[in-house]
């Protein structure tokens, strides 16, 4: 008697990243019922023992685990390409959009992100901006899988734009609020939507809130078996923070306060040194790797490879639109493993297979979803893309001697080749075509914002501080 299932993807090129590889199969198949994997296996056995509800063709086409995006400002979308190319990036050529950000901006920066993301195969988005009305709705309702981080901070407005204060100002009943508001956040959305949106508590980093604040977000994560979002060791602003108000930098810090531990998911470590590295590996920590975005504001690889190194725990994240202009993580796989090689002068540093597993595998062990995501396998949840191998920039495709399906996805592709994405056994996106959500007026909805923002933009005189507006006159831009 066949076994029912809901959707058998059959004879694609599969690769499960169960174990420790990619965990290849030729002419693979997976079966899925309700929003689970309940078979993985070859194509002709799983088309004899399965009758299943809708069948997709994978010929020629790369079947894997969807994307994990572990780090990304949603909102954001709406600035890309404002904020390049200039030193001091928050201070000289973000502050004034930021200042102009509304909730309903926000949001319609969000939709732009996430179906630009989702069209480019990501289905975990790992993202971190204040929890504004309607933020979780739309993943929700667009049907992805969402680790949404409510910001929290203590600061005084413009602190962060004014880099002539030895010590930021705390705004302690701002924290205090924020906190709130992420705790009721958290209640309402941790397992929400049958379990794809999940919550993580973002201290938006050590300098950004007093200790007793610091300390109260934590008891309230392990209250409620939460993990910590946090950026960590991100620039020399932090370091001066922390060295003029506690002496330390700010990962001995964290670690004197008992922050490091299997909790916290670091992001960036963009000035972490290796003693602080082994450290936090030595505790638990996982860390968030934004190489695009780091590469282009700080001209700086943070140091991953020494992370993976030590048996750390490495997720790979986009950050943002405005800090990398890209949001697909095929570009990130490509920009690690590219980076790390420059950066240690050896081929070998992060090869294809392993800056794969990141995006996959590794990413959703990184941000605490191991047991639900980043592999295929029977059991998991079933979000799965098909990617086109057919695709000009990823042909030929070749199995023997060599198979080259994995370099020619993390090297060649952008995106663009992904043809179909399933996520919770729902599918969203079909011959790229995304079912969930009407794209052209998401499209327009954020054209509009964005020129709504920089219309606000205009209006603040602190705006002929931006550093681009000299490129702009002399015709660079």
């Amino acid at each position: 008697m066949s076994r029912r299932a809901d959707i058998l993807v059959l004879h694609g090129h599969v690769f499960t990243t169960a174990g420790s590889g990619v965990g290849y199969l030729e002419d693979g198949a997976v079966a899925i019922a309700g929003d689970r994997i309940v078979d993985v296996g070859q194509s002709s056995q799983l088309a004899a023992e399965y009758e299943a509800c809708k069948t997709l063709d994978a010929t020629g086409k790369a079947v894997l685990p969807g994307l994990i995006d572990s780090h990304t400002h949603s909102p954001e979308a709406l600035l890309r390409g404002v904020a390049q190319d200039v030193p001091d990036y928050m201070e000289k050529a973000m502050s004034p959009f930021v200042r102009a950000m509304t909730p309903e901006l926000a949001l319609a920066g969000t939709r732009l992100h996430v179906l630009e993301a989702l069209k480019a195969g990501t289905t975990c988005f790992t993202d971190y901006c204040p929890p504004y009305a309607g933020w979780a709705e739309f993943y929700d309702q667009v049907g992805v899988r969402a680790r949404l981080t409510p910001t929290i901070n203590a600061l005084a407005a413009d602190t962060m734009a004014d880099r002539t204060k030895i010590l930021y100002e705390f705004d302690e009943k701002a924290g205090q609020h924020a906190i709130e508001a992420a705790l009721e956040f958290a209640d309402r959305w941790h397992r929400a939507a049958d379990g794809r949106i999940t919550v993580m508590l973002g201290p938006q980093a050590p300098d950004m809130l007093p200790v007793d604040q610091l300390m109260t977000v934590m008891e309230h994560a392990q209250k409620r078996d939460l993990m910590i979002h946090m950026h960590v060791a991100q620039g020399d602003r932090e370091h001066r923070q922390m060295a003029h108000r506690y002496g330390m930098r700010s990962i001995p810090f964290l670690d004197s306060i008992g922050y490091l531990g299997e909790q916290l998911f670091a992001v960036h470590l963009t000035e972490a040194t290796s003693s602080e590295v082994e450290l936090m590996v030595s505790r638990g920590a996982s860390m968030g790797l934004c190489s695009g975005a780091i590469g282009l504001i700080d001209g700086v690889v943070p140091p991953a490879a020494e992370y993976r190194r030590l048996g750390g725990r490495v997720g790979l994240g986009t950050d943002s639109a405005s800090s990398n202009n890209s949001i697909s993580m095929f570009n990130e796989m490509k920009l690690t493993a590219l980076f790390n090689k420059i950066r240690h002068v050896d081929p070998r540093s992060m090869p294809a297979w392993e800056v794969f597993r990141m995006a996959t595998a590794e990413g959703a062990s990184a941000i605490g979803l191991a047991d639900t995501v980043g592999t295929l396998e029977a059991g998991k949840q079933a979000d799965v893309i098909l990617v086109d191998l057919a695709s000009l920039n990823l042909s030929p495709v070749l199995e023997r001697p060599i198979r080259n399906i994995v370099p020619n996805m993390v090297y060649a592709a952008t995106g663009r080749e992904v043809h179909s994405v399933i996520v919770a056994g729902r599918v969203l996106m079909e011959g790229r075509r995304i079912l969930t959500a009407d794209e052209a007026a998401i499209r327009k909805e954020a054209q509009e914002a964005a020129e709504e923002l920089c219309r606000s933009v205009l209006r603040d005189p602190r705006h002929a501080e931006l550093a681009l507006l000299e490129a702009m006159r002399a015709g660079l831009l």
